[in-house]
């Protein structure tokens, strides 16, 4: 009997490229574009609108160099796609912005935010459709990218056994671990009177915009697949995340420049932060926009 190999490429299908209100340039055949041409300080008109979103589904990382936003900019620009998320770090907080979540890694630093593959507070009962950061300072020495990665493609490139076994699983996304001062990804304490959140979502999710099924699950913020015993379920986890984190052919790399802004879509993406500048910094801001409803199969 023949035996069924693990699939080494995915059919990319050709994207329409054709823009009328940017240029675009993308950074692989199959996740990030930069554009250009677009002034995202000023209101999006309608055609503006149709097209951000239709590149956002299509590529999944928008890059957008030479933006000068002011910290309300920052924060009408996000609100124009939903409602804005406040981290629970800051909830409470008396911030004048509480959504623009500070990015600061700098010579006193123990540990960079993000250092280690994830989407953005995935441990929430509903997570977040896509983060904002904009990057106003960058090392003098260069380095400080994002490497983001194509959780659709994560997901075409498992075995159909697989995809099958993986199908109709659940897992638990817990804040306790990534939210806390020592991990390596930590942020601090949750807001005074407020716990770490924690959330049950589906091990395989369909995008809601554009059905694609992609794996929903993250090294940051996933502790336990639910029906599996604990031994399996650490197992089939590390394989997951091995898969994501070995795979290149699933990535595309941001290189930052002072106002630059990227838009990622959180649902379809993981990202890591890589800390290769110290003692030097690097500086910004991130705004995040709440999705409409839970992950869903």
């Amino acid at each position: 009997m023949a035996l069924e190999h693990h699939p080494a490429h995915v059919l990319v299908p050709e994207r329409d490229l054709g823009y009328r209100s940017f240029e675009i340039r993308t950074l692989t055949p199959h996740i990030g574009a930069e554009l250009r041409g677009i002034d995202l300080a000023q209101p999006l008109s309608s055609e503006q609108d149709k097209e951000l979103r239709r590149a956002l589904h299509d590529w999944k990382v928008l890059v957008f160099p030479d933006q000068d936003l002011s910290a309300e900019q920052h924060k009408t620009l996000g609100a124009h796609f939903g409602r804005l998320h406040v981290h629970p770090q800051l909830r409470g907080a008396d911030m004048k912005h509480p959504e623009i979540l500070p990015v600061i890694t700098n010579k006193d630093s123990l540990f960079t935010a993000g250092d280690g593959w994830h989407a953005d507070v995935t441990c929430e009962e509903i997570p977040l459709m896509g983060s904002m950061l904009y990057i106003r300072e960058t090392p003098e020495c260069g380095g400080g990218d994002t490497l983001y990665a194509d959780m659709c493609m994560a997901y075409e490139l498992l075995s159909e056994p697989m995809k099958q076994f993986l199908s109709g699983l659940t897992a638990i996304h817990d804040g306790a671990g990534p939210y806390s001062e020592q991990h390596a990804m930590g942020i601090g304490r949750p807001a005074p009177g407020e716990d770490y959140p924690r959330a049950q979502h589906p091990v395989i999710v369909r995008h809601p915009e554009t059905g694609q099924k992609l794996l929903y699950v993250n090294s940051g913020f996933t502790t336990r697949i639910v029906e599996l015993s604990a031994a399996e379920s650490r197992s089939v986890l590390d394989l997951l995340f091995r898969h994501v984190e070995s795979n290149p052919k699933l990535c595309c790399r941001v290189h930052w420049a002072p106002k630059t802004l990227t838009f990622w879509d959180n649902r379809s993406t993981q990202h890591r932060a890589i800390w290769d500048y110290h003692p030097h910094a690097r500086v910004g801001g991130r705004v995040s926009i709440l999705a409409e409803a839970r992950p869903s199969a």
